[in-house]
């Protein structure tokens, strides 16, 4: 269920213990974990802990704190160490102004040293960042155009900096942290980074969660950190450990894979994956990628999308959940029969529903469908993205005349239905603007979505 991607197992404190650890681990959940060494002596430990034990893998790196004798012929004995196929990463790798153990210069010229490295590789990269956030800033700025990939492990920068690492296709952890009571700035971060982004880790014997505070960390407490990630998004601890699990499998290609899902449960809600068609390509959007939302895969070829009986079977009762929701990535109003098909069969049996669209119903269908919204549609769901119809055609790459065509819609949605316009948390977008524009030009309800 969960995968702990930093734990220092070869620690003393550790020491003839792998066993009962990794015992632990299992019996709590934690399917796989990674060591990152710190250095060269303990890379050669975290590898020969993944060769013995079948759920442990390993990163090679030397920590900010051990760089004080560097030379770039490490980098040889690092490279040759990240040949065994169980190493996943380089790491722990970064800087650390906060102790400064190692000098500042070389401090940064091992981190860009070992993120060259990276890339030669194609491995990701696991960042240590303690009160030198300007200088990491700026490297992931040099490099977001190589195709670098990164764990931003223990985050440490504001909500800007995860919304600029994350625009660039990186993840961003959290150990214990996350559950001291003193963390109130950690958790308001937390809750703007979309579940998409996040990984689990420990960073044992680190960082140790309440209630064992105090005492030596371990992977086998992965699920305090889990549940307080929950809490914090409203989500449940089955959801954040199938979703940070995939996303694990996606950085370091720990893991198996998904099947398709045509519904999928989140939190309290049953989502329904309508289709993966759409008359938008957003720039936001993952339609054409993998198209996986909380470790559920939606790729779906036309060819694939079932009947409304298909749903109606997989939903059950639909009073188990709190609504269901048509979403999925695509249009659902392209399937518009279908979704009214599953929509009577909710309604008739006591349930709610919410349509996530982007307002081209009446475009896709050549009509105007709102009234047929009334009795079957609780909560429609629009993406309005920016006030702007120039700015809203370039990240939805269609005609700019859309954008009136979906304000069209929302203002008549709203006589038949509950109305949501809502913005995805790009740089670029004014959120501020779009909420007044919402609540007082169009009359309806505002939101911000997190960009993943």
């Amino acid at each position: 269920m969960f995968i702990d991607t930093h734990a220092h197992i070869f620690l003393p404190n550790f020491a003839g213990e792998a066993d009962q650890i990794i015992d632990r681990a299992k019996a709590a959940g934690v399917d796989y974990l990674i060591v990152p060494g710190t250095d060269v002596a303990t890379s050669i430990q975290a590898v020969e802990l993944s060769e013995k034990y079948n759920c442990v893998y390993a990163a090679v790196g030397v920590h900010p704190h051990d760089t004080k004798d560097w030379n770039d012929s490490l980098v040889e004995k690092l490279e040759e160490l990240a040949k065994n196929k169980k190493v996943v990463a380089i790491g722990e790798i970064g800087l650390d102004y906060y102790y400064d153990f190692s000098p500042r210069e070389i401090q940064l010229q091992a981190f860009e040293s070992q993120i060259k490295l990276a890339l030669k590789l194609n491995l990701p990269i696991i960042v240590h960042n303690r009160e030198a956030n300007d200088d990491v800033m700026s490297l992931a700025r040099k490099y977001k155009d190589s195709g670098l990939r990164a764990q931003f492990h223990c985050f440490a920068g504001s909500i800007h900096d995860a919304r600029e690492l994350i625009e660039m296709h990186h993840f961003i952890s959290f150990p214990g942290n996350v559950t001291f009571k003193n963390a109130d700035g950690i958790r308001k971060v937390l809750s703007r980074i979309a579940l998409d982004n996040l990984l689990l880790e420990t960073d044992a014997p680190f960082m140790t969660p309440v209630p064992h505070r105090g005492e030596r960390n371990e992977p086998a407490y992965i699920k305090l950190a889990a549940e307080k990630i929950a809490e914090v998004h409203k989500l449940t601890v089955e959801d954040v450990g199938r979703s940070t699990s995939y996303n694990a499998h996606k950085l370091f290609d720990i893991g198996d894979g998904l099947k398709l899902s045509f519904t999928y449960q989140i939190g309290q809600s049953l989502y329904i994956n309508v289709t993966n068609r759409c008359n938008a390509d957003c720039i936001f959007c993952d339609r054409k990628g993998e198209a996986v939302v909380k470790g559920y895969s939606l790729k779906m070829k036309k060819s694939e999308e079932p009947d409304a009986e298909v749903y109606i079977k997989e939903i059950g009762d639909p009073k188990k959940f709190k609504e269901i929701v048509f979403c999925g990535y695509g249009e659902p109003t392209i399937r518009w029969d279908i979704v009214k098909k599953i929509a009577e069969h909710v309604k008739a049996n006591g349930s709610k529903t919410r349509l996530n669209t982007d307002g081209h119903g009446n475009f896709i269908n050549k009509r105007d469908i709102t009234p047929e919204l009334e009795g079957l549609i609780d909560t429609v769901s629009i993406s309005l993205n920016s006030t702007d119809p120039y700015q809203y055609a370039k990240l939805m790459r269609v005609d700019p005349s859309m954008h009136a065509e979906m304000l069209d819609f929302a203002k008549k949605a709203k006589n038949f239905s509950h109305v949501v316009l809502s913005i995805v948390g790009l740089s670029e977008v004014d959120a501020e603007a779009a909420k007044k524009f919402v609540t007082e030009e169009v009359g309806v309800d505002f939101r911000e979505r997190e960009y993943f």
